[in-house]
């Protein structure tokens, strides 16, 4: 999977943003047009394709114990955000499940 790939992949939820708010192009925001947060963080780091997602606390664990490609996120809080290496051992479907679950953490709430 290239970035390119997961960026356009990440585009295909409702309202998503990619943006580069940082000098270095390196690193890829996919965010929330209505809030602004941010849901993934696509990135290099050591000649590897990363992203940044987030996750509740207990997933974040369990995926960190699954794959070993997911360790505790660079440069975000690492009760809550994974990175993930891509084209490692996590399967796309995986990939794209917890991609799922960042997007919905990180949407707005509404209220009833």
């Amino acid at each position: 999977m290239t970035r390119r790939e997961i960026i356009e992949y990440c585009r295909t939820y409702p309202d998503a943003l990619e943006d580069y708010p940082f000098k270095d192009r390196n690193s890829t925001i996919m965010r929330h047009a209505d809030n602004r947060k941010w849901f993934a963080l696509v990135f290099e780091k050591d000649g590897k394709l990363c992203m940044n997602l987030k996750c509740e606390p207990m997933e974040a664990d369990f995926w960190r114990m699954v794959y070993h490609d997911v360790a505790p996120a660079w440069h975000m809080n690492k009760m809550h955000w994974n990175t993930v290496t891509l084209n490692g051992d996590v399967p796309e479907t995986e990939l794209y499940s917890m991609i799922q679950e960042s997007f919905e953490l990180t949407k707005t709430k509404l209220l009833h």
